[in-house]
């Protein structure tokens, strides 16, 4: 057992699960910290709300659960370009156009729901590619291009949608101020099924799009790891012109990997509008859930599988951050919840600290172990 342990502490993965604790654990400190700074007699309330809501009763279980779908669909979108080193900061409007693609397929076409998930991925792909090729092609910097096609892109969706009327929740009787789209009464065949989930969890919250989307992370690591094309995708990441010596196509790669990752924001979207309990409103901010998909995606190192669970991880905070109303107001818990997050992308340099001091260990047992051999 000693042995194992010592060969554990020694791998990539232990210390990168490591940093990711050490990251969570600072980030809820420094929640409590905050908590106790503006209302210190109900702080210890505050902190246990975040801390045990999720798990309070099986309706709450249910609303992590249906959060998380589209959190890891997000999370995979930035960590594969990550693996594939480009940062995809455009997963926000990649997820809005993905969602238009799937509520307009469903409610103007009539698509079944699975039909309008491939138009989401499809939508999202579309808006994932153009960014890869002023990357590939003209050396823009993605950055740059993904936050100008997040804010196209919202505002595109806003415009297309306040000039459908099927789309608008008045055309099916709702008042002129209800700018949402109406999904259920458009075509009730576009939700996406429950499988007798939501009455076993009493929510309708529950449906199948967390199986979905674990599949989708279990394909994208098949994808990653297991593949030629994966492969090359890495390799270019690692050391674009030394993959370019070795004869890959550094450019159709690029492409390839915003695509790719747009494809996984956008059909993030889908899964959320397409669940029949979210419906889409005009808006003039971003939503978060594209740019929570960077710390679910730091907070797992990029890895598919992490990602699950730090997905599940962040949709967990949020839904106890919820439950500390009226005690706290959004402001705050927005606050709370933000620091706990975005203490994730401090896990890289956790991971570096923990490895060298897990090395140091190693190397003075080791040395121990030879010098009471000689002696």
């Amino acid at each position: 057992m000693k042995q194992f342990w010592q060969k554990l502490r020694l791998k990539p993965g232990f210390t990168s699960v490591l940093a990711s604790l050490a990251s969570i654990g600072i980030g809820l400190i420094a929640g409590l910290i905050l908590l106790l700074f503006f209302d210190a007699y109900n702080a210890p309330y505050g902190f246990s709300q975040i801390l045990f809501t999720g798990l309070t009763s099986i309706e709450k279980a249910a609303k992590v659960l249906y959060q998380t779908a589209p959190l890891i669909l997000t999370g995979l979108s930035v960590g594969f370009a990550f693996k594939t080193g480009l940062f995809n900061i455009g997963a926000t409007g990649q997820y809005l156009i993905g969602s238009f693609f799937a509520l307009y397929s469903a409610m103007i076409f009539k698509f079944p729901w699975w039909a309008a998930l491939l138009a989401a991925v499809l939508g999202g792909a579309l808006w994932g590619f153009w960014p890869g090729l002023f990357k590939s092609l003209f050396n823009v910097n993605e950055v740059i291009t993904s936050i100008m096609f997040n804010w196209i892109g919202l505002f595109l969706m806003n415009l297309l949608l306040a000039n459908i009327p099927p789309m608008l929740n008045n055309y099916y009787g709702g008042t002129n101020a209800e700018r949402t789209a109406n999904l259920a009464a458009a075509n009730p065949t576009a939700i996406i099924p429950t499988w007798g989930l939501d009455r076993l969890f009493g929510s309708p919250f529950m449906n199948i799009s967390i199986f979905l989307a674990i599949l989708m992370a279990l394909l994208i690591h098949v994808i990653l790891n297991k593949t030629t094309f994966g492969f090359e995708l890495k390799a270019c990441g690692y050391n674009r012109n030394a993959s370019i010596y070795a004869g890959i196509n550094a450019k159709r790669n690029i492409v390839l990997s915003m695509t790719i990752a747009g494809a996984l924001s956008g059909f993030g979207g889908g899964l959320y509008y397409l669940s029949g309990t979210a419906q889409y409103t005009l808006e003039k901010v971003l939503p978060a859930m594209g740019f929570n998909g960077i710390p679910v995606a730091l907070l797992a190192t990029s890895h598919p599988i992490g990602i699950i669970f730090s997905g599940l991880f962040v949709s967990y905070i949020q839904v106890g951050g919820d439950a500390m109303q009226p005690e706290f107001v959004t402001e705050i818990i927005d606050i709370i919840v933000s620091v706990i997050i975005y203490l994730s992308a401090f896990s890289l340099l956790f991971k570096g600290y923990i490895a060298k001091w897990l090395s140091r260990k190693s190397k003075a047992r080791l040395a121990a172990a030879d010098k009471e051999a000689n002696s």
